[in-house]
């Protein structure tokens, strides 16, 4: 089992502004004249953190993190009064990656997601296939209905119905088919006594569902009040919008990354995104190295995924 390479810190960031008013916090690390790697980080309205460095060889890898459009250390922050959500879209931010690209002056890099971080990896890499060396995709996820329908309108509830009850409870009376648009209009009351407590429920049932075993640390992380604002409102306007794509439009787009090498990793007991998209993906594009991990949940740390994608960095590293 692959784990962590050494703790490492940035050599070079700053604030990239993409237009809109929106300005983007980035970071370099590992060799400066590595492999370049984009990071991109879950939500959407998640954010990087330290250990997102150490899933590659620092002394070949040149490490690129940024935190998108509202979320971590980028500015304006989502939990800001007046936070104009009109402007963070799924191709706003395929649009900052590019221009994160060219910032740094990198002719092609290879593209890292996770999570919703695999869906705007699929969005980026059909959108510019040119500039993507590799793919390395991890709990996939594609804004289909169907998975929307799954995590957030009572299926999965059924697998952890103490967190659900909690989730559920904002929404009095609520029926499978409402709770993303009842969520919607609770996350963006100006009243804080009312979008405060929707944003801690929907985080934390988040946060408690997607590793295999519990993690406190992370729900305690992903409860915040500042963060939890932030990554509700914006994944909330990510939901009722299905991503600003039609239904499916990744797994029908997969043709078109067929000539980039790239590596799928999922865990078989992930509650978040279920296999069943992985595996839809997996069918469509068969060029893709697949590894269902037998004993994980969703989470990019959980022991066997995060093996898994350490590998693949190696394997891509001197290529």
């Amino acid at each position: 089992m692959r784990t962590y390479y050494p703790e490492i810190e940035p050599h070079d960031s700053g604030l990239l502004e993409v237009g809109d008013g929106q300005s983007l916090y980035w970071e370099a690390s590992g060799n400066p004249q590595g492999k370049p790697v984009v990071f991109l980080h879950g939500g959407p309205g998640g954010a990087v953190a330290p250990k997102h460095r150490r899933a590659f060889d620092p002394a070949k890898y040149r490490i690129i993190l940024f935190d998108q459009r509202g979320s971590g250390r980028s500015v304006p922050h989502a939990s800001e009064p007046g936070y104009d959500l009109a402007v963070n879209t799924t191709w706003h931010l395929v649009a900052d990656i590019e221009r994160l690209r060219e910032h740094l002056e990198i002719d092609r890099w290879q593209v890292f997601g996770g999570s919703w971080g695999s869906t705007l990896a699929l969005a980026y890499a059909q959108t510019h296939p040119d500039r993507v060396t590799e793919l390395v995709l991890r709990g996939i996820f594609t804004l289909r209905e169907t998975e929307l329908d799954w995590f957030y309108e009572g299926p999965a509830g059924q697998i952890f119905p103490d967190v659900w009850e909690s989730y559920a409870a904002q929404v009095p009376g609520g029926q499978r088919g409402g709770y993303i648009d009842a969520y919607h209009a609770l996350l963006n009351d100006p009243d804080p006594a009312v979008h405060g407590p929707a944003a801690v429920a929907w985080s934390t049932w988040e946060a408690s569902a997607i590793t295999l075993l519990p993690q406190p640390e992370t729900v305690a992380v992903f409860s915040d009040p500042r963060f939890a604002l932030a990554f509700a409102r914006i994944e909330n306007h990510y939901f009722v919008n299905k991503g600003w794509m039609a239904d499916g439009q990744l797994i029908a787009g997969a043709h078109l990354l067929r000539d980039i090498p790239a590596v799928i990793v999922q865990g078989r007991y992930d509650i978040c995104t279920p296999p069943v998209t992985a595996w839809d993906l997996h069918r469509a594009w068969p060029e893709a190295e697949f590894h269902m991990v037998p004993d994980a949940g969703h989470s990019f740390d959980e022991p066997g995924i995060l093996s898994a994608l350490i590998e693949a960095t190696d394997g891509f590293a001197d290529r």
